[in-house]
């Protein structure tokens, strides 16, 4: 069941490159009129250009006088909003013609009214370079906590291939020509499951809303095979969780389907370790990350599909320990408190090995009992099948012995303690 949802161009005028932000942290000058404390509100992060492998996406083919239409949820509300853009993989310079947001109606439809023209450094156009991303300027839209918002952007030349994110569980809506502030979406007549070139949206609170906390991990944090459209990832759960008890808190979703802590991979993105610098140190106001990553590099060690997966040596539970060791300083140098999550059960999974189970077992030991994570969410005994730990409850597992169900995501979410974080 689907949790319920929550226009004029601008003359043509020079393109301008705008509030870059490098890859250490945000360098861009502090938006116009920006009143209060900004924090990060909604994630994803970006990939690499890639054939679809389970739907097909236009990350390749990318856009040429098209619109774009996606919808997010927040986990935090304000005042005041601004957005993400990337082309970290991008070898050339991006020209964005136009954008807006809104609020969401259902679909690709928006609320009449809500529709505000993003700028950046006051101009419709503007280029994000090669290998780079930028902010918007910050346009006047309250929002609530896990309200939805509508963000459209306009393509008026052929873009070659773009950053997207690949397993969005959510639709995002592709239109010829310009229908930035199409209000009814009828337009939008084709659609896929990926997110493109927007991988943050941020808002304005008016006092402290409380430190951002990133979920970082695979497939499991991206939400995989969660109902599309519901917004039941456990990211999800989790911050809707806290504004219902009256303590909104910004949540980040830093999941990439298919991601390891030990190697890169041309689909799933860099190793964990790697794309800590962006999709971590970068947003705004993180004080907490919840690491669960590590059953991909057991499984595809023993099972390297699809093609873009390299072949490995059989992982182990000291080589995992390893990398998460590296993590933990890397977060604890930075002031952040790294919460560590146990993995979770995965006999049925087509990548499933008695000895893949046997590391993940050591590793889980390792983690609840070393010490080292400042905090542990135990998702592993929370997810267990009770007539055999090392399967996922049936009432949790999606169907594939990997990913959780709805009902598994909200588990997990609920195993976390907010006094934790």
């Amino acid at each position: 069941m689907r949790k319920p949802m929550r226009g004029r161009g601008a003359r043509p005028v020079m393109v301008l490159v705008a509030l870059v932000i490098s890859l250490a942290g945000l360098s861009s000058a502090p938006s116009a009129f920006a009143t209060g404390n900004w924090t990060g509100s909604w994630s994803a992060p970006p990939q690499r250009p890639a054939e679809g492998l389970f739907h097909p996406n236009w990350s390749r083919e990318g856009f040429d006088h098209n619109s774009v239409r996606q919808t997010i949820q927040l986990s935090v509300g304000g005042r005041q909003a601004r957005i993400r853009l990337s082309n970290v993989y991008g070898t050339k310079a991006l020209k964005l013609s136009g954008a807006s947001i809104a609020r969401t109606v259902s679909g690709a439809a928006i609320e009449p009214g809500s529709s505000r023209r993003l700028t950046f450094g006051a101009r419709d156009e503007v280029v994000v370079p090669a290998g780079g991303q930028l902010l918007s300027d910050a346009v006047w839209l309250r929002t609530s906590p896990t309200g939805h918002l509508t963000v459209t952007l306009y393509f008026a030349e052929p873009t070659g291939p773009v950053d997207y994110h690949s397993e969005s569980s959510s639709t995002s809506y592709l239109a010829d020509g310009d229908h930035r502030f199409d209000t009814e979406g009828t337009a939008f007549n084709r659609s896929t499951l990926s997110w493109y070139v927007m991988t943050g949206v941020d808002v304005v609170t008016p006092g402290n809303s409380g430190a951002a906390v990133v979920a970082f991990g695979d497939s499991i944090t991206d939400g995989v095979r969660s109902t599309v459209d519901a917004n039941n990832r456990y990211p999800d759960e989790l911050a809707e969780r806290m504004a219902a008890a009256g303590r909104p808190r910004p949540v980040l979703n830093a999941g990439i389907g298919g991601n390891r802590i030990l190697d890169d991979s041309a689909c799933f993105g860099e190793k964990a370790g790697t794309r800590l610098r962006r999709d971590v140190f970068a947003q705004p106001k993180v004080r907490t990350v919840v690491v669960l990553v590590g059953i991909n590099d057991i499984g595809h060690s023993e099972f390297p599909f699809p093609p873009c997966i390299e072949p490995t040596s059989p992982v182990t539970a000291r080589q995992l320990v390893a990398a998460h060791r590296e993590i933990i300083r890397r977060l604890h140098a930075r002031g952040i408190k790294a919460v560590g999550a146990t993995l979770l059960p995965y006999k049925g999974a087509f990548y499933y090995t008695e000895r893949g189970n046997q590391v993940r077992a050591e590793f889980n030991t390792w983690l609840r009992t070393s010490g080292e994570y400042d905090a542990v969410v135990d998702f592993e005994s929370v997810m267990a099948d009770p007539a055999d730990r090392d399967r996922l409850r049936p009432d949790y597992d999606s169907g594939d012995g990997l990913h959780p169900s709805d009902a598994g995501y909200a588990a997990m979410a609920g195993a976390i303690d907010p006094d934790m974080l």
